[in-house]
C-alpha cells in the first residue's frame, strides 16, 4: 500500500505548480478538518506565544497553517522528483552573497522548523556538499526513499542522530556545512529550558557548542512559500557575530529571539503541529495534557 501511495506522488510531480499548489491546499483543508489532535496542539502552542490574540484569529490562523502545511507535504514531490533546472525556476534567492560567504570555512546553516524548509535544502544540495542529521523512520522503505530524495543531488552527508555528533563534526573539520535544524522539542539532556515567546522550552544548546569545536560561522537561512503558487524566497542571514560568546545559554536565546522574529513575519508557516513545550521544567503540568 505504501508503494502505490509513493506511486500516486510520483505521477503528482508532473502536474504544474499551480495545481500542485491547489492540491495542497486542498489537503491542508482536510487535515484541518480531520486532524483534531494536531490541531488542538498548534492551538494550545498558538494561545502560549500569542495570548494576545482572540480566540477567533488563533483559529484562523490555524486553519491558514493548515493550509501551508498540506502545500509543504504536496509541494514536496516537486523536490523529490522532479529535475533541478525546475526546482531553481521556483526558487528566488535573497543574500546569496551570505551562503557564498561560507564557503571553504566551517558553517552551521540554521534551518529553523519552517514549512519551506526542504525547499532551501534541496537548492543548497544542488550546489554544495553539505552534512545533516535525520531521525529514523520505522518502516525502512520510508527511511531509505527519505534518505535517497534528501541526498539525491551531490554528496550530502546524513547521519542518524543515534550516531552522535562524531560524524557531522569531522565531516565540518572537512568544510561540509551543516545543515542544522535546532528548534524542536527534544529534551533537556543536552539543552536547556530558554523562553521561546516567553515560555520555557526545551532547547538545545548544541549549536554553540558544535561552532566552538570546529570554529564555524552560524549563517541562518528561512524559505518562504508565496502564496497563488508564486513559488518560494529562500533568505540568507548574514553571519551571526561574536558567536558563539561563551555562554551557552545566552546563545540558545539569541537563536530563539531570532526565529522568534521570522514566525512573526510570517506566523502561519512555522511548524506549529509539533508539541513545541512538550518537555517541563520538574514539576510543572503538561500543557498537551487532555482535558
Amino acid at each position: 500500500m505504501i508503494r502505490v501511495a509513493v506511486f500516486i506522488l510520483w505521477l503528482l510531480h508532473f502536474l504544474p505548480f499551480r495545481v500542485l499548489v491547489a492540491l495542497g491546499n486542498a489537503v491542508g483543508w482536510l487535515g484541518y478538518k480531520l486532524g483534531r489532535e494536531r490541531r488542538r496542539v498548534a492551538s494550545i502552542n498558538l494561545k502560549l506565544c500569542f495570548p494576545q490574540m482572540s480566540a477567533a484569529e488563533r483559529e484562523e490562523l490555524v486553519r491558514r497553517h493548515f493550509l501551508m502545511f498540506g502545500r509543504g507535504l504536496v509541494e514536496r514531490v516537486i523536490l523529490w522528483w522532479s529535475s533541478a533546472a525546475r526546482i531553481n525556476s521556483l526558487i528566488r534567492v535573497e543574500g546569496e552573497e551570505n551562503f557564498k560567504a561560507l564557503q571553504g570555512h566551517p558553517t552551521i546553516m540554521l534551518m529553523p522548523h519552517f514549512i519551506g524548509m526542504d525547499v532551501g535544502g534541496q537548492w543548497i544540495a544542488q550546489r554544495i556538499d553539505s552534512v545533516s542529521m535525520y531521525a529514523k523512520q520505522k518502516n525502512k522503505y520510508i527511511n531509505d526513499l527519505m534518505l535517497a530524495k534528501r541526498g539525491r543531488f551531490g554528496h550530502q552527508g546524513l547521519y542518524s542522530r543515534q550516531e552522535g555528533l562524531r560524524p557531522v563534526i569531522k565531516a565540518m573539520r572537512e568544510n561540509k556545512p551543516l545543515y542544522y535544524l535546532p528548534d524542536q522539542d527534544q529534551g533537556v539532556k543536552d539543552g536547556a529550558f530558554v523562553p521561546f515567546f516567553g515560555i520555557p522550552a526545551a532547547t538545545m544548546t548544541s549549536v554553540a557548542r558544535i561552532a566552538k569545536m570546529t570554529g564555524a560561522m552560524v549563517v541562518p537561512a528561512i524559505t518562504k512559500l508565496l502564496p497563488d503558487g508564486d513559488g518560494y524566497v529562500l533568505t540568507f542571514y548574514p553571519p551571526w557575530e561574536n558567536f558563539p560568546s561563551g555562554d551557552d545559554i545566552a546563545d540558545a536565546r539569541r537563536m530563539n529571539e531570532f526565529i522568534e522574529q521570522r514566525v512573526l513575519e510570517m506566523p502561519e508557516q512555522y511548524f506549529w503541529v509539533h508539541k513545541r513545550f512538550k518537555t517541563r521544567p520538574e514539576g510543572e503540568a503538561s500543557f498537551y495534557d487532555s482535558v
